[in-house]
């Protein structure tokens, strides 16, 4: 008979109950425990996500009311986000349950809980606060916490690039198409991320992707924020990802020509050359 892909409830509060055990693995007991159950953890959050990405936000917060506190607890916990499988759906799970379009105070908050959960998923300054606890699991793969995150990001954003490419070649696949409430939860996803060097291929990717929806499916803090640090020069884009950048977000493209006027006006350019340079470097007459 085949495997029933739901999620059961029973299971659901069964790792519920594991994650309040483990707390954030503190004790060499709870650190054995987790090891032992990643696989089977792993296998519980991958059938967990394939739920969620069907149910939206709002039924799966009614379908799991203590999806919250699950998520929250895992995402704490050193020793299961160690393991960058789990780590990654991690995050797919928190990007389907954040409401594109809030609509009350709560749907907000939560909003802004997931943001912060993200963050500290991907930030390594946090992770450094957590080395005392998470040292034992990444020296025993033999790295240093630098370059043990510095891999999971890099894997992420790969994995990442590589299913919204694929999608775009897919054409009329629509079996395998990657939904634009998906795509719009990647680029909410990364705002608080965008000047991350290891992001910038999936900032591109994003930016040359069209899906099949009329409607713009980035969101406009993501396209405001990669507009904005790219002014700055906090972020380096190549063209072609700077043009789609202007031609999707109009007031990107008003910001670029204001800030031009501004350079022109108010630096000190001392030859025609210095001027063409900074009218080059814009890109604005390429555009």
């Amino acid at each position: 008979m085949a495997q029933d892909t739901a999620v059961p409830k029973l299971n659901f509060e069964y790792w519920l109950d594991k994650a309040i055990e483990w707390g954030q693995a503190t004790t060499l007991e709870s650190q054995k425990d987790v090891c032992l159950h990643l696989p089977q953890l792993q296998e519980f959050l991958h059938q967990l996500y394939e739920k969620l990405k069907d149910a939206g936000s709002v039924a799966a917060i009614q379908q799991f009311p203590l999806i919250g506190q699950l998520l929250g607890r895992l995402c704490w916990n050193p020793f299961v986000i160690g393991y960058d499988e789990s780590q990654k759906t991690l995050m797919w799970c928190l990007c389907c349950l954040y409401s594109s379009e809030p609509q009350n105070p709560v749907e907000l908050k939560a909003n802004s809980w997931i943001r912060s959960l993200l963050c500290h998923l991907l930030s390594s300054s946090k992770w450094e606060s957590n080395e005392a606890e998470t040292s034992p699991f990444i020296s025993t793969l033999g790295y240093t916490s630098a370059d043990y995150y510095c891999h999971l990001v890099k894997n992420m954003v790969f994995s990442l690039v590589a299913e919204l490419r694929e999608n775009q070649f897919n054409g009329l696949n629509t079996q395998r198409s990657v939904s634009a409430s998906r795509v719009n939860a990647v680029s909410i996803f990364c705002v608080p991320l965008i000047t991350l060097p290891d992001l910038t291929p999936l900032l591109e990717t994003l930016l040359l992707y069209h899906g099949g929806s009329p409607k713009e499916i980035l969101c406009p803090e993501f396209l405001e924020a990669v507009s904005e640090a790219f002014l700055m020069k906090k972020i380096s884009l190549p063209e072609s990802a700077v043009f789609s950048l202007w031609l999707r977000h109009l007031p990107s493209l008003e910001k670029a020509t204001l800030h031009l006027l501004d350079q022109l006006v108010s630096t000190q350019l001392n030859s025609l050359q210095e001027v063409a340079r900074v009218v080059k470097e814009s890109l604005l007459v390429r555009a």
